[in-house]
């Protein structure tokens, strides 16, 4: 049977592989092609493409090793056995690693770029140069990259910190997208996105990618700043490389230093206390019980669906698409205003543990926030993409802010003196209890506070989304201010109550 299973786990071993390498050859065939038909287009086209796929490049080669936490085949702890000079090793591992199949893939579309850059009319030797150095500070990110995750992180990668970098990702990324497929093309490249590039141009990232581009203009200050930076760049990562290296191979660090233990999950990852114990269980709540996942389900849709009924009823699309939004960040806020009666008889371990009443507050609102960030982080650039005015920024991340945290402020406060009975663990979300006990109190004021105590941000939204001249520093400066004393506030207040209710609330449970 043991012998069976190792076979059986080599095969889907090879299968992964396999499927890895047929997914970098087809990527790395249309890199090519893509960079081929930019011979054909402006130079202005081909600046913006190159040196903003060099820099996603770049960045993607340093954060890949941390975002994956794959196994370092190059590490260099791996190499003492064999006797090899210690001085010499991070030099001959930084060579070998120009030679794996990222390295390998990531070389020939280089090659692409060079052709392009002296099809466009850039000197033969600056297209070489800017090719070496963009493989090299390339190369030498990922290990870098891979270095830093052997140090900083847990050998054994959880699923739950994997999805944390999973969730930064799409935070970062789908807003970026949804900008670029907004923008007007029109054929050409938008003189943004443009503006993007010739500033990456000077940055670390596209540095190198940017010295054929400058040549063809013939702008020799910009050509020679470039290439100090580039070089720079190429010899900083070298230089942590060799640090790093020589690190791993001079110090071990002790085992009892990794909090990440196998098994424990989300209490493994977050602070051994009593704010991440409580953070820990309510996400493990929040992932599991059906109760939790239809309220989240529930959210967005119905954000979604408030634009229908104001379409027929003859309101612009530009107000109608800014709603949904601000409706997703206030039913966010007050989705744990009864957090505590979905605890059923498990409150107990808050009382019996005695859990102080801040740390009990901050720790339930974890899952909410780990679910609203992403969920507004899609929603807003896809609203502004709408609207078609990315100006209103600030004004939908004021709004947002306003509603979400004076929510969750409130919620803070009436789960604690104001909990009213929900259907009990294992029964069906949409199933009613058979006792009723209040919930008015908790609903409405949680959700009505909210929308109160949020209003001079909306007044002053209102006033920048009609007028377009008019400043939205206001709204934001005002709404994140209004949702963070509230925030605080509720907190606050909501953990004195929860310290001075805990009998009651506990009588509650049991009975509700």
């Amino acid at each position: 049977m043991l012998a069976l299973g190792a076979l059986r786990g080599d095969r889907s071993r090879v299968t992964r592989t396999v499927i890895a390498l047929v997914l970098t050859i087809a990527a790395t065939l249309v890199a090519v092609f893509a960079i081929r038909s930019l011979a054909h287009s402006s130079e202005a086209a081909a600046h913006t493409v190159v040196v903003l796929g060099s820099s996603a490049v770049v960045l993607g080669f340093f954060v890949a090793p941390i975002l994956a936490g794959s196994v370092d085949q190059l590490d260099p702890r791996r190499f003492v056995v064999f006797g090899v000079d210690e001085r010499r090793l991070p030099a001959i591992l930084a060579l070998a690693a120009f030679v794996s199949v990222p390295s390998l893939a990531l070389l020939v579309v280089q090659v692409s770029v060079v052709v392009l850059g002296i099809a466009l009319g850039a000197p033969w030797t600056i297209a070489v140069l800017s090719g070496v150095l963009s493989l090299v500070i390339s190369v030498l990110a990922a290990r870098v990259g891979m270095a830093l995750s052997a140090v900083v992180l847990p050998e054994r990668r959880s699923r739950e910190l994997t999805a944390l970098f999973a969730l930064a990702v799409i935070v970062v990324a789908v807003p970026v997208c949804v900008f670029v497929a907004s923008l007007g093309w029109d054929g050409a490249v938008p003189p943004v996105l443009h503006g993007v590039a010739d500033v990456l141009g000077y940055t670390p990232l596209g540095a190198a990618a940017a010295l054929p581009f400058l040549a063809v203009t013939g702008d020799s200050s910009g050509l020679w700043t470039a290439l100090v930076i580039a070089v720079l760049t190429a010899a900083v990562a070298a230089a942590a490389w060799l640090m790093l290296a020589r690190r791993a191979l001079r110090r071990t660090d002790r085992a009892q230093t990794v909090r990440e233990r196998p098994g424990l999950g989300w209490f493994g990852l977050l602070p051994s206390s009593a704010f991440g114990a409580v953070a820990a269980r309510s996400l493990v709540y929040w992932l599991r019980d059906g109760r939790y996942l239809v309220n989240v389900v529930i959210v967005p849709i119905a954000g979604v669906l408030t634009v229908i009924p104001l379409l027929v009823a003859g309101v612009p699309l530009e107000v109608a698409a800014a709603l949904p939004v601000a409706i997703i960040a206030l039913f966010f806020g007050w989705l744990p205003h009864n957090d505590v009666a979905y605890d059923s008889t498990a409150f107990w371990i808050h009382v019996a543990s005695g859990v102080r009443g801040v740390p009990d507050r901050l720790g339930r609102l974890v899952p909410v926030l780990l679910f609203a960030v992403p969920t507004l982080a899609i929603a807003i650039p896809v609203t502004l993409a709408v609207i078609s005015r990315w100006s209103a920024l600030p004004i939908l991340i004021g709004v947002v802010a306003s509603l979400l945290l004076t929510g969750l402020g409130l919620s803070s406060i009436f789960s604690a003196l104001a909990p009213y009975a929900v259907s009990r663990p294992g029964d069906s979300p949409f199933q009613q209890p058979q006792r009723s006990r209040g919930g008015a109190v908790g609903q409405a004021g949680s959700l009505l506070g909210a929308l109160l105590l949020s209003v001079p941000t909306l007044l002053l939204a209102w006033s920048a989304m009609d007028d377009p001249a008019l400043a939205t520093a206001p709204t934001l400066w005002v709404g994140v201010g209004t949702g963070v004393v509230v925030l605080v506030a509720g907190v606050l207040l909501g953990g004195l109550a929860f310290e001075r209710r805990g009998a009651p609330l506990m009588e509650f449970v049991e009975s509700a």
